[in-house]
């Protein structure tokens, strides 16, 4: 009897030994995100927005994999009449299903003076898609 009780103890040492750092592990070591420029495919521009409404656009493209998740867009005046839009989504490490994943987000753009309004969306590698944006 006493040496059935002691292999348990055993047993139970040996797996607590290699439970723990598993768990540890765990908790210490959550995926890795970071933060990536984002292309958009194509932009739809509503009409209609008068200098007292806050203007937005849809924006639309295909993020490369599962790991992909909208962030937000950052909004640069380069003066009253053109803007840059930059769409950012964060990427986190592991395990990701591997198929295109679609995304349409509304892109709030503030309130803006009148006039026509240039609308540039700069992509990670250099390139833009530019709309124009009439303001009454």
């Amino acid at each position: 009897m006493k040496n059935v009780i002691s292999k348990y103890a055993q047993l139970v040492a040996v797996t607590l030994m290699i439970a723990a750092p598993a768990s540890v592990l765990a908790q210490d070591q959550l995926p890795a995100t970071k933060e990536v420029a984002v292309s958009v495919s194509d932009v739809y521009v509503p009409g209609g927005f008068d200098s007292d409404a806050d203007a937005f656009v849809v924006a639309n493209g295909m993020f490369p994999n599962g790991c992909y998740r909208w962030k937000g867009a950052d909004v640069t005046n380069i003066d009253a009449l053109n803007h840059e839009i930059r769409s950012t989504a964060t990427v986190s490490q592991g395990m990701c299903i591997m198929v295109l994943v679609p995304f349409t987000k509304e892109i709030r753009l503030g309130k803006l003076s009148s006039g026509n309004h240039t609308l540039r969306f700069l992509n990670g590698d250099g390139t833009y898609l530019e709309k124009t944006l009439s303001v009454e």
